[in-house]
């Protein structure tokens, strides 16, 4: 996730631009056109040697149905490839009438009319001057482009009158309780569309598939129609199939490491009921080992002597080694730059090693500004450098092994609310077991030096703990989620006779809720729960490192508050951060279209003195005890791509403090949680 101010997205899109205009060629400047913005040019010139043409389509009655009708037209697709002559053009036209008309069958008109006008001379199905066509078009060469005109009679929509789901064969009807009506989606007296008759035809396979029987077989439906009453009566024809379980599963590749890595993700049990969910679910389970580049899952075509259905599955090997590095611009953070090394398949058994290095300008908390080049200082400049080594399947079991190194130099907050300096270094060993595909617990062993400062003092510490994790994600898309539930928690001891220089417990956790209000997850509700504490310290929280305690504000807490700045105050009203810390979010993400969306939130939360937070207190009271509540609200504007949604919030502090801004901008790849 990449975080941008408004200034900031500015100069990304400037880059953007000239980045891809800088590549193209001197004789093609003129034609480029960024994203269709500027429009484009496309109207056919004369021509000696072919036949351009335009083409325009008028609808008679229903004229929803023209851009079905374009789609389905290759005359109007092929317009910049002009035939040679009148003739050919004639042939273009001939073969264009079965396809418009099964595009206003689609639509559920049965009566519909489809007429062209070729240069004058009017043609229909199986009528029409064909020659004198010919030689009208003909008479444009060289002079001009041939005028053609798509003249469409829409005629009444027909409306479904029947529906039923019938044996496949024998034509009786399905007992409800075995393929209930419902399935279809479909009402007496809607449109007879028949798209909606194959997306019905479709959710029927779905439906049986998803009850085991995964050889079902359901031929589209012939639909009756009476052109009399303009009604349409459909039965959908479907052989159920046996029910069956998952079969022996056959893996093909990868070729690089041991398979044994890849079965080790695979969770699928011989015998246990045959769902297209569960394939779904290894799939995306195989797709998590970096070193694999692509997870095909095929199904055989007959059950086996056990009645399973044989599974196989398609693996490739992904490359080897990656370089890349990365620039960004902040209105908050300035200027950031990182360069990173990743190795998938190390040493031979898909291991993963990725070494990374980030340099930024990093916020001053002690109440000056850079204002010109002169005030800066080497001290401006942070750092960060990470290491991690994952070995996936130990011994070809669910386990994994991890470590990760960290070494940093930093700054955080700046503005009226302070921060802290840190500079630590520390590495994490862990043993994480994968029970399946949604469900990880993870053990290990964590060191850590290092040195915080903030207003309330310096911290020089040593940190030797056992962190203890569970994850549970059975969401149906990581980067855009319209269903499921997320759950994740820490507990953390750092006691003394590890030898740990201040002796607490910290834990979080986090859990979210996706809920989708309609079959196409247009409409989705989305919330998010976040708790944390410190428990078993010092009384004096400033004896507490400052980058252990808890704050709130910013991406992934309290939207429209600088980072990091709403917590418990010290000295000059610096947030200092505190031992607890609660913060909620709920959002309605709506599709306006399919790539563009809206999603209103509202976000609540705080950081608190007290381990456990206030819930239940005004704001007034808790910040007497040492952290308020604070709350914002705002908009997200979303564009959906193949990798997941581009958002930009726009957020505003609901009980603003002196100090904090009116809105705050943020563009993130992905959803906010």
């Amino acid at each position: 996730m990449h975080l941008v101010g408004r200034a900031g997205l500015r100069g990304l899109l400037r880059l953007m631009v000239v980045a891809s205009t800088s590549c193209v060629p001197a004789n093609a400047a003129l034609a480029f056109d960024f994203f269709g913005l500027f429009g484009s040019d496309n109207t056919p010139k004369p021509s000696s040697t072919t036949l351009p043409y335009k083409v325009e389509f008028e609808v008679k009655g229903d004229d929803d149905v023209k851009r079905a009708l374009q789609d389905s037209s290759n005359l109007y697709k092929l317009v910049e490839t002009p035939p040679p002559d009148g003739e050919s053009l004639v042939l273009r036209v001939k073969a264009d009438f079965a396809p418009l008309i099964d595009a206003l069958w689609g639509a559920g008109y049965y009566n519909g009319r489809v007429l062209v006008d070729l240069a004058g001379v009017p043609l229909e199905l199986g009528r029409g001057p064909e020659n004198a066509a010919a030689r009208a078009a003909n008479a444009y060469r060289n002079r001009d482009v041939v005028p053609v005109k798509v003249i469409v009679e829409t005629g009444p929509q027909f409306k479904l009158r029947a529906l039923s789901i019938v044996e496949r064969g024998t034509g009786r009807p399905f007992d409800p309780a075995v393929a209930p009506p419902d399935v279809l989606k479909l009402k007496l007296g809607d449109p007879a569309r028949t798209a909606d008759l194959r997306a019905a035809n479709a959710r029927l396979v779905d439906y049986f598939r998803a009850q085991s029987r995964p050889l079902v077989k359901a031929p589209l439906p012939s639909p009756v129609v009476d052109h009399a009453s303009q009604t349409v009566d459909v039965s959908f024809p479907v052989d159920p199939g046996p029910r069956a379980g998952i079969g022996a599963v056959s893996l093909t590749g990868p070729k690089t490491f041991d398979p044994a890595v890849v079965r080790s993700f695979i969770y699928l049990e011989q015998g246990e009921p045959y769902t297209p969910k569960a394939l779904e679910n290894a799939r995306k389970s195989i797709a998590t080992i970096p070193a694999v580049g692509s997870v095909r899952i095929r199904e055989g075509d007959r059950l086996d002597a056990n009645g399973n259905l044989p599974i196989f599955v398609d693996v490739t090997d992904r490359a080897r080694n990656l370089v890349g590095a990365s620039a960004g611009y902040s209105t908050l953070d300035g200027p950031t730059g990182r360069a990173y090394y990743e190795n998938r398949n190390l040493f031979g058994g898909a291991e993963r090693l990725r070494i990374e290095g980030a340099t930024f300008l990093a916020p001053r908390n002690d109440g000056t500004r850079i204002k010109k080049v002169g005030d800066f200082k080497a001290s401006d400049i942070g750092a960060r450098f990470t290491v991690s080594f994952l070995k996936p399947a130990l011994a070809g079991t669910q386990w994994d092994f991890l470590v990760d190194g960290l070494a940093e130099r930093n700054r955080t907050g700046g503005g009226r609310f302070g921060g802290y300096t840190v500079r630590d270094a520390g590495a994490t060993t862990a043993l994480r077991y994968r029970v399946d595909e949604v469900l990880s617990f993870q053990g290990g062993l964590k060191y850590e030096r290092g040195q915080t400062s903030d207003v309330l003092g310096q911290v020089n510490y040593q940190l030797a703990g056992t962190p203890v994790t569970v994850r549970y994600d059975a969401t149906d898309k990581p980067l855009d989620p319209s269903r499921g539930i997320r759950l994740t928690g820490t507990v953390t001891p750092y006691p003394s006779f590890l030898g740990s220089s201040v002796g607490f417990t910290r834990a979080n956790a986090t859990a979210s809720a996706y809920y989708a209000l309609d079959e196409d997850a247009r409409y989705v509700l989305a919330g998010r729960v976040g708790l944390g504490s410190i428990w078993g310290g010092p009384e004096d929280v400033s004896r507490i490192p400052a980058n252990y305690r808890f704050f709130a504000g910013g991406v992934g807490s309290i939207r429209g508050y600088r980072a990091q700045s709403v917590g418990p105050s010290g000295p000059f009203g610096f947030t200092v951060g505190g031992r607890g810390e609660f913060d909620a979010s709920i959002e309605a993400r709506i599709k306006v279209t399919d790539t563009i969306g809206i999603a209103p939130f509202l976000d609540v939360g705080g950081a608190y003195r007290d381990a456990i937070p206030p819930l239940g207190k005004t704001t007034r009271a808790a910040g007497r005890e040492g952290g308020a509540t604070r709350a914002s609200a705002g908009m997200g504007l979303l564009y959906y791509t193949g990798i997941g949604p581009i958002r930009v919030d726009l957020a505003a502090p609901l009980n603003p403090r002196r100090g904090d801004k009116p809105v705050a901008v943020y563009v993130s790849i992905g959803q906010s949680f």
